[in-house]
């Protein structure tokens, strides 16, 4: 037999269904049959355990049912015109600012956030060494927690969370200990800051294990705005326990009055341990621009910007782009009620107060939000008129929402999303909506409330 047709043989056997083939390698072997029974291709074990999103599923509900969406946290309007303006005029531009950026933040655009911050926590920020541009505050929260959780290092979620928490700290290698919010009262109408921690709870929480703890001000879904008073309990826990603190602040420009944000990198000890994280989706309601921002002094950020530039390494350059002339222009009337950072709490809280009372005219008693744009509700005196057993979800909320999402046609979200599994009960008698919507779609979901309220369906 010539050279070439033994290697032609040779070819066509290992062309053959790797069974069958009696002369394949046995390592080939292996990974065919472990390629064939999926094992290989699991799901890694820094996953494993976590549950398809809540927005995924209710996103999808969404466009089958085409419900009034009051679910999903964002605008159903335009933002400011400037902002998009801004983008407009990039685009037309200087078509260098269609290429690549510096990969942790677009000059002009760390420029503005550390001019910025400076004024807002009282220090001079280096925009080189304290400042990191993302993709959205998610990607932030992301690089925090691969570069300072690090293997059995616990980490304090105050409960209910954004439901991203639990798994980057949980594919960081880190271990959630949960503490909940809870009402001091119940029944009728509250405020968030109503919803308090248990102090020796909280305390009992911090041990030599504990890396970090994530603060969330205002508070998704709650709207609390935390007090200096809270805030300084946190505080001197992590100053007792050397104790990284992780300030998820994107709803900073969405605090209504009498409430104040208060930055708890400002508070005494906490600069050197605390990496705050704002959106640029949150601050000119641009939220499908994914573009956010930490920053932090530089020892804490050196450890996000590595794990950044071997993630995304950077982000779009014309949306930093538009989002520094944002800046740029509300940095230069910031004491003006011309303002949006001012503007939009007045437009919120307007929308907060009708919200409330039209879900206490249907019988839900709503928690009146200090700040951010969700409102969440005790529905459960309500629970008559829904069709429980219609729906197979383990906790109420989920089913409540649902059937309200088919047959009403008005989306909420299940706060139960935001809790870890033993404290899931706390969240299943309340629904969470958003305000942030046009007056006449707010409108139409009180009318949709009123019609099913007063006719069962």
């Amino acid at each position: 037999m010539s050279t070439f047709t033994r290697l032609l043989a040779r070819r066509v056997d290992l062309l053959r269904p790797c069974q069958t083939v009696p002369r394949i390698h046995q390592l080939d072997r292996n990974l065919c049959t472990s390629t064939m029974s999926g094992n290989k291709f699991d799901l890694p074990k820094r996953y494993r355990g976590s549950t398809e999103s809540v927005w995924v599923e209710y996103i999808q509900l969404a466009l089958q049912y085409k419900p009034l969406n009051l679910g999903q946290g964002f605008p159903d309007y335009p933002p400011p015109s400037y902002v998009t303006e801004a983008l407009q005029t990039v685009a037309s531009s200087n078509p260098m600012l269609m290429q690549y950026t510096r990969g942790f933040g677009h000059p002009r655009l760390v420029t503005q956030l550390k001019k910025l911050y400076s004024g807002l926590v009282g220090r001079d920020l280096n925009e080189q060494t304290e400042v990191l541009v993302t993709v959205g505050a998610y990607e932030a929260l992301f690089c925090i927690m691969q570069g300072h959780v690090d293997d059995g290092d616990e980490v304090i979620i105050i409960e209910p969370f954004f439901d991203c928490y639990e798994p980057m700290v949980k594919a960081a290698g880190g271990i959630p200990r949960f503490i909940p919010l809870k009402p001091k009262t119940t029944g009728g109408e509250i405020s968030a800051g109503d919803w308090v921690l248990d102090e020796k709870e909280l305390e009992s929480l911090f041990n030599s294990k504990t890396k970090a703890i994530i603060l969330n001000t205002p508070h998704n879904p709650l709207g609390k705005v935390f007090s200096r008073q809270e805030l300084e309990v946190i505080a001197n826990l992590c100053k007792k326990w050397n104790v990284l603190c992780v300030a998820d602040e994107v709803y900073e420009w969405m605090v209504f009055k009498p409430y104040e944000h208060i930055r708890i990198c400002t508070l005494p000890g906490m600069w050197e341990r605390t990496l705050t994280v704002g959106s640029a989706g949150k601050t000119f309601s641009v939220t499908g621009w994914k573009l956010g921002w930490a920053y932090g002094p530089a020892n804490l950020m050196k450890n996000i910007q590595m794990v950044h530039q071997n993630c995304v390494y950077t982000c779009s350059t014309p949306i930093q782009e538009a989002v520094a002339l944002g800046f740029e222009k509300e940095l230069a009337r910031m004491e003006s009620p011309e303002s949006y950072f001012h503007s939009i709490k007045g437009e919120l809280q307007t929308k907060r107060d009708y919200m409330a009372q039209f879900l206490k005219e249907v019988g839900m008693h709503p928690t009146l939000p200090q700040g951010g744009y969700f409102m969440i509700a005790d529905w459960s005196p309500l629970v008559d008129k829904v069709d429980m057993a219609s729906e197979s979800d383990a906790q109420k909320d989920y089913r409540f929402t649902k059937w309200m999402t088919k047959k009403v046609g008005l989306q909420g979200i299940p706060p139960s999303a935001f809790y870890s599994v033993p404290n899931k009960p706390l969240g299943e008698n309340f629904v969470r909506y958003c305000y942030f919507k046009k007056d006449e779609n707010l409108a139409k979901a009180a009318e949709i409330l009123r019609t099913w309220q007063q006719h069962k369906l």
